[in-house]
């Protein structure tokens, strides 16, 4: 690695204390940290990359209604741009934090396996959309994407390019998600001659102790020489994804980390809080309980966060999302163009996402789908001359109403009451009246501003912004009642 790559990192960095947990601290990255509010809201609920949540998806939906989906957009004509979700399943060693979809094997002949029928799955879903097919956005997930050796994953490029048109690469957002530890200097290269333009770095956490305690280790040296091939090689973004509150964590180690990443300079970064629910996923059964950090602590590590990348020049995106002022994300933020599905932030709004894999989750018109979760299913289904669709969601309009409303607070920050009312049918004060009551000890605690215009959230209802939208969910009680499924939302 060339020192020149990292100029900052030969200058001092001097560390930001965190102030007393009942302190409040006005972040420059746009939110407010208010301890003792937090500690009081925190509560469990989701994440809101859809709505209604994928908790709500019912087996009631399957392949046909996919294909009627499929169908109303060719009727309603003018077809919108398509965003492509491709799940690779496989990873080379489990993570003991992790809660994907995931598949563990050093046998690599499962993906020579898996891929035969992805691309049959792409195949048929190409020929569905046929002449609506313009893709501006591809994500790869997993999983390990970079499971995959060069040559399948340039003969998967290939299919894909054969079976869809994509936007120029100036145009279009063609993501893939990095293990650091499975690729080098040279495999970064390649991505990105593959198509690739964004790149984002599962790193959750420097400190040697924490890899330990969570099955990952992953020498500093290795990320960062990741971060500055994919400066070499033209990619137009690079993504850095931490976790706080994970086993052996301190705020010392946490600020060391912050210190290290932002020195990387990196144009997003995304600091998750670690949901740790053992009782849902059985690789987090292998954290010692005795190793968690306390609450107080998480809260600590979180007001760290938002004072070190907001001292750094991030701008608060919403949820667990910074970008530079000059990342597309902050742009999009500040034009009102700022979306978000189910890989999180997107400034691609007005497209239909199709989803290929085991576990896929896709959003077409109205409907939500998502494919089976097993590759037994995946491989049965698929030589059926079906799509592997399991289950999904149709969407009402009270639902399509509510997912707007939802949007516009998780990406804006702000709804405008009359622009709702243009689109839908509705009175807002009297449609949203019981709503609106339980906003009012929000708006007490001072985390939203009701007028007759706008609901807006304040900078000190930010960071509980998935609280805030909890209230417009008609269907949160029905989930509550068949016991926690969702992270705590602070």
């Amino acid at each position: 690695m060339q020192a020149a790559a990292f100029p900052a990192m030969a200058r001092p960095i001097i560390p930001i204390q965190p102030a007393p947990a009942t302190h409040t601290v006005q972040a420059a990255a746009g939110a407010e940290f208010d301890a003792e509010l937090l500690r009081r809201l925190g509560k469990s609920g989701p994440r809101y990359t859809s709505y209604p949540t994928a908790d709500r998806f019912g087996t009631d939906f399957g392949y046909r209604d996919y294909l009627h989906a499929v169908a109303g957009l060719r009727t309603r004509g003018g077809a919108r741009p398509l965003s492509l979700y491709l799940h690779i399943p496989f990873c080379d060693t489990v993570c003991y934090y992790c809660a994907c979809n995931k598949i563990v094997t050093k046998k690599r002949d499962k993906a020579v396996t898996y891929l035969a029928y992805l691309k049959r799955e792409i195949a048929m879903q190409a020929a569905l959309f046929a002449g609506m097919n313009e893709v501006e956005q591809l994500h790869f997930g997993g999983g390990t994407p970079t499971y995959l050796s060069d040559a399948q994953m340039d003969d998967l490029m290939a299919h894909l390019r054969r079976s869809f048109r994509f936007a120029p690469d100036e145009a279009g957002e063609y993501s893939i998600e990095v293990d650091p530890r499975t690729v080098s200097a040279e495999r970064v290269h390649t991505l990105r001659r593959q198509g690739f333009n964004r790149i984002s770095l599962g790193v959750q956490d420097f400190d040697p102790e924490v890899q330990r305690a969570v099955n990952r280790i992953q020498p500093e040296h290795e990320t960062l020489a990741v971060i500055e091939a994919a400066r070499a090689a033209g990619f137009r973004s690079v993504s850095i994804d931490l976790i706080y509150g994970l086993p052996k964590q301190t705020l010392d180690s946490m600020r060391q980390t912050l210190d290290k990443v932002v020195a990387a300079n990196p144009d997003r970064i995304a600091v998750y809080h670690y949901a740790h629910m053992p009782h849902l996923f059985k690789p987090q059964r292998r954290i010692e309980e005795a190793d968690m950090p306390s609450s107080d602590t998480k809260l600590r590590m979180l007001q760290l966060c938002i004072e070190r990348l907001g001292a750094a020049g991030y701008v608060y995106i919403g949820m667990d999302h910074f970008a530079k002022p000059d990342d597309d994300l902050a742009v999009a933020q500040r034009q009102g163009r700022l979306h978000r599905n189910f890989q999180g932030y997107s400034t691609h709004a007005d497209t239909d996402l199709v989803a290929c894999g085991v576990s896929a989750i896709g959003a077409v018109g109205a409907t939500y789908s998502q494919n089976v979760k097993t590759l037994d299913e995946y491989y049965e289904l698929l030589d059926q001359n079906e799509l592997p669709v399991a289950r999904g969601f149709r969407l009402g309009m009270d639902d399509l109403l509510r997912r707007s409303l939802i949007q516009k607070l998780m990406c804006q920050f702000e709804v405008s009451i009359p622009a709702l009312e243009q689109a839908f049918p509705i009175v807002f004060a009297d449609y949203f009246a019981p709503e609106l009551a339980r906003l009012r000890q929000m708006q007490d605690d001072g985390l939203v501003t009701i007028g007759p215009d706008w609901l807006s959230v304040t900078m000190k209802g930010r960071l509980l912004i998935r609280n805030v939208c909890m209230v417009f969910d008609r269907y949160l009680a029905m989930a509550r009642a068949e016991g926690p499924r969702h992270s705590q939302t602070v």
